[in-house]
C-alpha cells in the first residue's frame, strides 16, 4: 500500500489507515477484531487510532498487538477517563495517559491527541477559550519532552472551531471527522488550509459518514427517512445516478474520493471484520478517481454545500432517529 508523509512529523502513514471505533465491543467480538485487525497489517495498513472513549477499544488492541512484531504507528486520545475525568487537572490528565499505555500495552504514544478540543460542551479543556490556554497543553510539552509521546494531535468533528486550534501552531496532527466526503466538504473551508499551512498531518475520519456512504438507500432516499431535507434527498439521487453511470461502487468511490486530494494524508476504515478490510483496501489501490469525476462529484456536493439546520450528524438510515445534532442515533 502507498504511504504519504503526515504533515511535519517525519512520519509517513498508510493511506488508508484504521480506526479503532469498531474495534470494540461496537463492532463486535475480539476475535472478530484481532481477525480484521491483522488482515489489514498485513495488506500494508501501517496506522491505527483509537481512543479511551471508543468503549474497550485500547484493550482490545492491546491484546492483538501484543502478536505484532512489525512498525506500527499508533494514535490514541485524552478524554473522558479515568472517572471523574477532570480536564484542567494535569496529575488527571497524566493518569489517562498512563492508563492507555498500559491498555495498549506500549511504553510510547505516537500520537497523542486531545478529543473533542473543538466543543466545549464535550470536555472542558480550556482555561480561556478565546487564547487557548490550560493544562492539557502544560502536559502535552512535558510528555514530549520525557518521550512518552511522539507527536501532538487534534480529534475533533467541527467545521470551523478546529481550524483555530490549528492555527495555534501546537499540534503536529489534526484528525477530523464528519466533514470531507462525498457530499460534506466543509472541511475544505478552514480545516484542510489550515494544516497545509502550518503543515499539520491530515487524518480524515469517517470518509463514509459511518455507513451512510457506505451503501445505498435508494428506498430510503427516495420515499423515507423523514428527517431528510428536500435538497439532500435529491442530492443523493444525483450522487446514486452517478454510480450507475460509472460502474463504481459507493464505498470505493467514497475513499478514492477523500484520497484524490493530495493534501490529505490518509483516511480511516471503520471496517470490523477482514471481508470490509479487503474490500476497502482493493477500494483504494485502484488509486485518485479520474478529473471528470471529480468535477462531477464537486457540482454534486454544491448541491447542499453546508449541513442543513436540523440534520442529524449520524445519518440514520438503519438507526432510530433521536433529533437533531445526534451524533450516533443508535
Amino acid at each position: 500500500m502507498k504511504t504519504r508523509p503526515l504533515g511535519k512529523t517525519g512520519l509517513r502513514v498508510s493511506e488508508l489507515a484504521l480506526g479503532g471505533l469498531f474495534l470494540s465491543s461496537m463492532g463486535g467480538d475480539f476475535k472478530q477484531a484481532r481477525a480484521a485487525t491483522l488482515r489489514a497489517l498485513k495488506l500494508g495498513v501501517n496506522y491505527v487510532d483509537t481512543a479511551p472513549g471508543y468503549l474497550n477499544s485500547e484493550e482490545v488492541l492491546g491484546g492483538i498487538l501484543k502478536e505484532v512484531d512489525q512498525p506500527l504507528i499508533l494514535s490514541t486520545k485524552l478524554g473522558g477517563r479515568p472517572k471523574p475525568f477532570q480536564p484542567q487537572n494535569k496529575d488527571c490528565l497524566r493518569r489517562s495517559v498512563e492508563m492507555s499505555l498500559e491498555a495498549l500495552g506500549r511504553k510510547q504514544i505516537d500520537i497523542l491527541m486531545i478529543h473533542e478540543p473543538d466543543r466545549p460542551n464535550e470536555y472542558d479543556w480550556w482555561t480561556d477559550n478565546e487564547k487557548l490556554t490550560g493544562p492539557v497543553l502544560e502536559l502535552l510539552d512535558e510528555l514530549k519532552k520525557e518521550g512518552v509521546i511522539r507527536c501532538t494531535g487534534l480529534g475533533g468533528t467541527t467545521a470551523y472551531n478546529l481550524a483555530r486550534l490549528i492555527r495555534t501552531g501546537r499540534f503536529d496532527v489534526v484528525l477530523t471527522a464528519f466533514n470531507y466526503s462525498l457530499l460534506w466538504r466543509e472541511a475544505e473551508h478552514e480545516i484542510i488550509p489550515a494544516a497545509v499551512e502550518h503543515k499539520v498531518g491530515l487524518v480524515i475520519g469517517s470518509p463514509l459518514q459511518q455507513g451512510a456512504l457506505a451503501r445505498r438507500y435508494d428506498d430510503q432516499v427516495a420515499h423515507g427517512a423523514g428527517w431528510m431535507s428536500l435538497p439532500r434527498r435529491k442530492q443523493y439521487q444525483a450522487l446514486y445516478a452517478l454510480l450507475d453511470e460509472t460502474g463504481i461502487p459507493l464505498a470505493e468511490m467514497g475513499l478514492r474520493f477523500v484520497l484524490s486530494n493530495p493534501d490529505v494524508s490518509c483516511t480511516l476504515m471503520g471496517a470490523r471484520s477482514e471481508a470490509e478490510v479487503d474490500q476497502n483496501v482493493q477500494a483504494v489501490e485502484k488509486g485518485p478517481l479520474p478529473p471528470y469525476i471529480l468535477k462531477r462529484l464537486d457540482g454534486i456536493a454544491a448541491m447542499v454545500p453546508f449541513r442543513p439546520f436540523d440534520e442529524p450528524f449520524g445519518l440514520p438510515f438503519t438507526r432510530p432517529y433521536k433529533g437533531p445534532g445526534s451524533a450516533w442515533n443508535g
